[in-house]
């Protein structure tokens, strides 16, 4: 890899504890890898031999059972994923495939649980990674579980107007297929929660959509940082726990 390459990977929270040497040790048997967008990186079932870093473009990750397929999450660069399953030497529990043209970084999977059961300093790391990925996921169940379909595209949107400058006029970062299967929507259901969100000032282009009476919309919305990742600091939290929402985590958050 090139030393840029190197010095951009070193900057991740992941191994910025690190040894300089330990650090030369993980990635010398690295590789930085460009893939078309459709390019199925794994399937679930599969043993895991890479822990893998999203570093350009974005990757989807799906589950299936019973002829049935859904989007779990949507990653954008920078953003592990599949560190559980290196960590525990477990297979695949989700597929992965890009969305777009990709860069992915490839750690072994040996190489990364030999070093992290003889670093301290990196297994600590390693343990805030997958800590964040959890509770990504814990709030990624809530979000379905606990609003209708409206309710959790409402949250998408205002998560986008927020990651795309708090801009009126916003670019639907995905298919409304993907997007349906992101919010446990069936194609059909997305459509009728785009219409009702009509009177709340949302009017839909294509893949642009304008949000013309904002309060509303959040008053719909009830956006609430231990749900969602566009509840700004101090939103109902104070401290160590809201500083812990802002900003969006990549990990399964529901909202990439």
């Amino acid at each position: 890899m090139r030393t840029a390459d190197l010095e951009r990977i070193r900057t991740l929270q992941l191994f910025s504890g690190m040894a300089e040497a330990r650090f030369n040790e993980l990635t010398s048997g690295a590789y930085l890898q460009n893939f078309p967008g459709g390019t199925t990186l794994m399937y679930e079932g599969d043993p895991v031999d890479f822990l893998y870093i999203l570093m350009e473009g974005s990757v989807e990750l799906q589950g299936t059972w019973n002829d049935k397929e859904t989007t779990l999450a949507i990653l954008r660069p920078i953003s592990t994923f599949i560190l559980a399953a290196v960590v525990l030497d477990a297979n695949a529990l989700m597929s992965a495939r890009t969305l777009e043209k990709s860069q992915i970084l490839m750690i072994p999977a040996e190489g990364f649980r030999r070093i992290m059961n003889e670093d301290p300093i990196f297994a600590v790391a390693v343990a805030r990674e997958v800590s964040g990925c959890y509770r990504g996921l814990v709030r990624s169940i809530k979000n379905q579980k606990l609003r209708n379909g409206a309710e959790r595209l409402a949250n998408y949107l205002l998560t986008q107007q927020v990651r795309q400058g708090g801009a009126a006029i916003i670019t639907l970062p995905h298919e409304k297929r993907t997007l349906a299967s992101l919010l446990g929507m069936t194609a059909e259901n997305l459509s009728r929660a785009f219409a009702s969100l009509a009177d709340y000032g949302v009017e839909v282009n294509g893949p642009e959509v304008k949000i013309t009476r904002p309060v509303p919309l959040k008053r719909l919305a009830k956006p609430n940082p231990l749900l969602d990742n566009h509840a700004p600091p101090g939103a109902g939290l104070t401290g160590k726990a809201a500083k812990e929402m802002w900003p969006p985590a990549n990990c399964l958050s529901g909202a990439a």
